[in-house]
Formats: C-alpha cells, sequence, structure tokens
C-alpha cells in the first residue's frame, strides 16, 4: 500500500472504532443471561462500568493500530492485527451491554482514541518493537487487574455483564503472553507507574463522561 492508502485505511478504521457499531465474531458471552432482576441503582452501576470498559477497548483499537503502523516487522504487524480483531469483538460486547442497560459510551471517545494512538505510535517507533511489546505487556496486566475490580464491583445480579468482562479479562492475559513470547521487554518502574496514572485518570473520567 502506498503512503495515501495507507493514511486513508487508518482513518477510516479510526473513524469507525469512534463513531460505528461494532460486530463480533465471536459469540456475545452476554447472550441468553438476563438482566431483568437489576434495579435502578444496580442497572446505573453497571453502566457506569462498562462504559468504562468500552473506553478501554477504544483505546486498545488505537494502541493496536498504531503498533501496526510504527512496525516494519510483517509478522509483528499481523500479530497486533489479529489482537485488534479480539479487541473487536470486546467492543462489540461492551456496546452490547451499553445498550441493554440503558448507558451511553464515553462523550470523551475521539480525545481517548487520539492519545491511546500517539502512546502507542511513540513505543513503536521510539523505543522499537521490543518496547512495543512490552508496552503491550504492561497495558494487559493493567486492563487485566482492572477487569478483575469490575468483577468484585459489578452487582451480582448482573451475570451477563460478569460473563464479558471474564472473557475480555481471559483474552487479555493471552495478548500479554503472546506480546511476552514475542520479544517484549520489561518497561522502567517510573514508565510503568505513568501509564498507571494515566489509566486512572481516564476510568474516573470515563465513569462519569
Amino acid at each position: 500500500m502506498s503512503t495515501a492508502d495507507r493514511f486513508i485505511s487508518l482513518l477510516d478504521q479510526s473513524l469507525r472504532t469512534v463513531f460505528a457499531p461494532h460486530h463480533a465474531a465471536r459469540p456475545d458471552p452476554a447472550q441468553g443471561i438476563s438482566t431483568l432482576t437489576l434495579t435502578d441503582t444496580e442497572r446505573a452501576e453497571s453502566g457506569a462500568l462498562m462504559r468504562v470498559n468500552h473506553v478501554g477497548e477504544v483505546c486498545a483499537q488505537a494502541l493496536y493500530a498504531a503498533q501496526a503502523l510504527a512496525t516494519r516487522n510483517p509478522q509483528l504487524r499481523d500479530q497486533f492485527v489479529q489482537a485488534s480483531a479480539e479487541e473487536t469483538d470486546h467492543l462489540a460486547w461492551t456496546e452490547a451491554r451499553l445498550a441493554d442497560l440503558g448507558a451511553r459510551p464515553s462523550l470523551l471517545n475521539p480525545l481517548w482514541y487520539a492519545g491511546a494512538f500517539a502512546i502507542g505510535y511513540a513505543a513503536g517507533k521510539l523505543g522499537g518493537d521490543g518496547v512495543s511489546l512490552g508496552f503491550v505487556v504492561e497495558t494487559e496486566h493493567q486492563v487485566g487487574a482492572h477487569l478483575g475490580e469490575h468483577l468484585e464491583r459489578l452487582p451480582a445480579a448482573d451475570l451477563a455483564s460478569r460473563a464479558v468482562v471474564a472473557q475480555m479479562q481471559a483474552d487479555e492475559a493471552q495478548h500479554a503472553a503472546d506480546a511476552q513470547k514475542a520479544g517484549a521487554v520489561a518497561l522502567p518502574q517510573p514508565v510503568r507507574e505513568a501509564m498507571r496514572l494515566a489509566a486512572k485518570v481516564m476510568t474516573t473520567v470515563a465513569h462519569r463522561v
């Protein structure tokens, strides 16, 4: 592909991620699970938590797109594309949960996408493939821990959201393992702490906006 073609393709992918509905290639873990027993308070809390999870998947799409663009390794690019496809399942599942719960996506999704893309591209270009993969490992570990917290915070009656989050957590762990095998290097502690701080800001804001 020419530079212009790659730019157009990337722009199309970005717009679809932020504004278009998504369709999963795998069955929705929440399919067939009723949420009719949820109270209004439980529904609102589940909606806020799933909005945060949806933002995380928007950011994941941005990160993988940026890292696929940054690398010159065709095999690694294919790995990023495959991980992105699985994250698209997550986008579709969290969108479906938001709709079922009567909640909306974050109003700041374009901003979250742009910020995550910039970080992912910088990691790939400035640090090389090893650092880029290390960024994936650390990101997925933090996301996995964050999803574990959500499994504790989600209302006990919201079995549908719990099923989605549990499958997402398993997928994120696999992505981290794949990146580790591909040659990830460990990130310095200050970088990992900065990533945690940025994630804290994002989750706090997205819970409400």
